[in-house]
C-alpha cells in the first residue's frame, strides 16, 4: 500500500479451522508441498515472507477490530452504518473475503446471518483469527491458500469482498479471473485500496504522502518498495475500468473516502489535513455481468 505492514497485508482449506501446519500450502494440493518461488509468483513468495514476519503486530488491532460492533472500512475506518455496502445482502449469504488478514470482516458478517471464507496467505494471520474465533466467536472457514487459486467449485459464492487484501497485494490480472469465477451470476465484488492520488504522492521510499505528485501514473501497475521486499498493485482510475471489464465485471459505484474532521488513521500514510484535501482510499463496487 502506499503500505499496510509498515505503511501490508496461500495452503490447505481447512474447515476445522487445522492450521498448525507451518509450511506455505496451495489450497486442494494433496501433498502439501512447501511453495518455492519457482511455485507461485514473486511477489507472492515476498509478500507472503513479509505477512508472516509483521502479523504479530496486528494481534492487538485484530482483537479490537472483532470486538467493534460496527464493521470499519479502511484506514480511516469508516464506518459500514455511513457506507451501507452490505445493507442488500441477502440472508445467509455466501461470501469469500480475499486477503482476510484477522478475518473482521468475515466474523461481522457471520454475526449478521451470512456465510463467509477468510482466505489468507498468511498462516500467522490465520493463526490470530482462529484464536479469535475461540475467545470471541463466531467460528468460520479459514482458507490458508493464494487467493489467485482457491479450491472452491464455479460459482460458489455471493459476495468477494478485499480489504487491503488481495486487492493490493496481489496481480489483479489474475484475481480478478478468480474472483470471477468464484461469483454467482449477478455476485458482487467489493474492494478496497490506497487512492491513485495517494500513489502518485507517496515518496518511492514509502511514507506519508507528500504534497508532490513524486511517481508516474503511467508506469507500471507493480509498485515496489524495496526496504520490505514487497511489492503492490496500484491501478489508475483508467487501468482499473479496463482490468474490471476485462475480465467480467461491471463498475456500479466508486467510494473517494474522506475522514471526517476528528478522524485517526490506522496506518500512516496521509495526515487528516492531506485526506481532507485529497482522495487517500477508494472502494470499488463491482458487479459480476
Amino acid at each position: 500500500m502506499a503500505r499496510i505492514g509498515t505503511r501490508g497485508r496461500g495452503g490447505v482449506r481447512t474447515d476445522r479451522n487445522d492450521l498448525d501446519d507451518a509450511s506455505f500450502r496451495h489450497s486442494g494440493d494433496e501433498g502439501g508441498a512447501r511453495v518455492t518461488s519457482s511455485d507461485v509468483p514473486d511477489y507472492i513468495a515476498k509478500n507472503w515472507a513479509a505477512w508472516e514476519r509483521w502479523a504479530p503486530g496486528f494481534v492487538a488491532q485484530g482483537r479490537k477490530d472483532w470486538n467493534e460492533r460496527d464493521l470499519r472500512w479502511g484506514v480511516w475506518g469508516t464506518a459500514e452504518s455511513e457506507l451501507g455496502l452490505l445493507e442488500t445482502i441477502k440472508p445467509a449469504a455466501d461470501v469469500v473475503e480475499l486477503g482476510s488478514g484477522t478475518a473482521a470482516i468475515s466474523a461481522w458478517l457471520a454475526r449478521h446471518g451470512a456465510q463467509p471464507v477468510a482466505v489468507d496467505f498468511s498462516r500467522r494471520q490465520l493463526d490470530t483469527a482462529y484464536r479469535l474465533q475461540l475467545e470471541i466467536g463466531p467460528s468460520f472457514p479459514l482458507i490458508y491458500t493464494n487467493a489467485e487459486q482457491i479450491s472452491y467449485d464455479v460459482e460458489s459464492f455471493d459476495l468477494a469482498i478485499s480489504e487491503y487484501g488481495t486487492s493490493l497485494w496481489s496481480d489483479p490480472r489474475r484475481w480478478l479471473p478468480e474472483a470471477r469465477r468464484l461469483l454467482r451470476p449477478n455476485g458482487r465484488l467489493i474492494f478496497v485500496t490506497n487512492s491513485a492520488f495517494l500513489m502518485a504522492c507517496t515518496p518511492v521510499e514509502g511514507g506519508p504522502a507528500t504534497e508532490r505528485l513524486v511517481r508516474d501514473s503511467f508506469g507500471s501497475m507493480r509498485v515496489e518498495f524495496p526496504a520490505d521486499d514487497t511489492v503492490e498493485f496500484h491501478l489508475t482510475h483508467g487501468r482499473w475500468l479496463k482490468v474490471l471489464r476485462a475480465h467480467g465485471f461491471e463498475l456500479e459505484d466508486l467510494i473517494e473516502i474522506r475522514p471526517p474532521e476528528k478522524a485517526t488513521p490506522r496506518f500512516e500514510f496521509a495526515s487528516l489535513e492531506w485526506a481532507r484535501r485529497w482522495p487517500s482510499e477508494e472502494i470499488w463496487v463491482a458487479r459480476r455481468t
